[in-house]
């Protein structure tokens, strides 16, 4: 069937359009990913799912239809995408938790897009993450940190063309929600964040359409997964198949904001390698990892996330205190 036919059950008018099954989205999204779809037709076809409102089964459907046209990649534990657009956020602290639950043991794979401002990926290197920008690169990035950045161009080449659409279309579409539901490595475990609180129960209602088993969403810093420490934080989530959901308490008092600049000399690599100390950020950190680390059955994972914060140096033995191993930049990046 083509795009056209999808397009047309979506729009045809109250009390004769409907949402797509499961079955009908993944058909979709296979033509839009194969390049069988007008542009015309795809942009329709965005748009429509935003007015309506996009459903468990559209989502559900649509990502598993990309993830069956992406390449194998090496198991890993924990899969962390992001694809917030970060301008409502300061410094991506949630990237020192990532190599923090690294550290436990953990491979640990962050996959994004943020726009083209970069406001995740221009910090990759302070955080010591490689940035992988080839797919056999991965197996050295993990053995090497246990924590890797793939770029949604290497992953997916057409994901990142869609997911582009919207410098033109000039909204965001289901395809950010698709990106956070890849899962690209099939990894046992899933965190993720969200900008709008009404997207956590719709992607956790997808990942049971999924069959996931284990996954832990919040409304997080700037739509990441970022926990702020001085409020509450409602999880949506999976254990072993089972829906859960719970509320944590905040974890010290303060009105900071993540979105406020920091101190003077204070960035990623100056907070890891103990060259300035800050305690709200500090917090942000820790409480991230543990929210990760409880995703993934860690029992008393922020005590476990404070233990690997005082020991991180001592993990490590041999890597330059510059920030780790080949972290990416613009002009060092993890080949093969």
């Amino acid at each position: 069937m083509s795009l056209a036919a999808h397009v047309a059950t979506l729009g045809r008018g109250p009390g004769r359009s409907r949402s797509l099954t499961l079955a009908e989205a993944g058909e979709a999204m296979g033509a839009i990913l194969a390049g069988r779809a007008a542009p015309e037709a795809v942009g329709a076809f965005l748009m429509l799912l935003r007015m309506k409102g996009e459903t468990a089964a559209e989502i559900a459907g649509m990502s598993l239809a990309a993830h069956q046209s992406m390449p194998a990649l090496p198991t890993v534990d924990l899969d962390w995408p992001s694809y917030a657009a970060g301008r409502s956020r300061g410094l991506p602290w949630f990237l020192l938790a990532a190599r923090l639950v690294a550290l436990a043991g953990f491979r640990v794979l962050v996959h994004g897009w943020n726009g083209r401002d970069e406001p995740v990926r221009s910090h990759l290197a302070a955080a010591g993450i490689p940035r992988v920008d080839r797919l056999s690169g991965l197996q050295r990035a993990f053995s090497e940190v246990g924590v890797a950045y793939l770029p949604l161009e290497v992953l997916s080449p057409p994901l990142y063309r869609l997911i582009g659409l919207r410098e033109t279309l000039g909204l965001r579409s289901a395809v950010h929600t698709v990106c956070r539901m890849l899962n690209p490595a099939r990894a046992r475990t899933s965190v993720q964040g969200v900008f709008h609180p009404g997207y956590r129960p719709l992607q956790l209602d997808a990942a049971c359409l999924m069959g996931w088993r284990a996954l832990a969403i919040i409304k997080g810093g700037g739509g990441e997964f970022e926990r702020h420490p001085a409020k509450p934080v409602r999880i949506f989530g999976l254990r072993e198949g089972r829906r859960f959901e719970k509320t944590l308490p905040s974890l010290r008092d303060g009105h900071n904001r993540l979105a406020e600049g920091p101190a003077e000399g204070l960035d990623l690599a100056a907070l890891w390698h103990g060259v300035r100390r800050d305690s709200f950020a500090e917090a942000v950190v820790l409480g991230t990892a543990a929210l990760a680390l409880d995703a993934l059955g860690v029992p008393d994972p922020q005590d476990e996330a404070a233990r690997l914060w005082r020991t991180r140096h001592r993990l490590l033995p041999g890597l330059p205190a510059s920030g780790g191993c080949r972290a990416g930049t613009s002009d060092e990046r993890i080949m093969p």
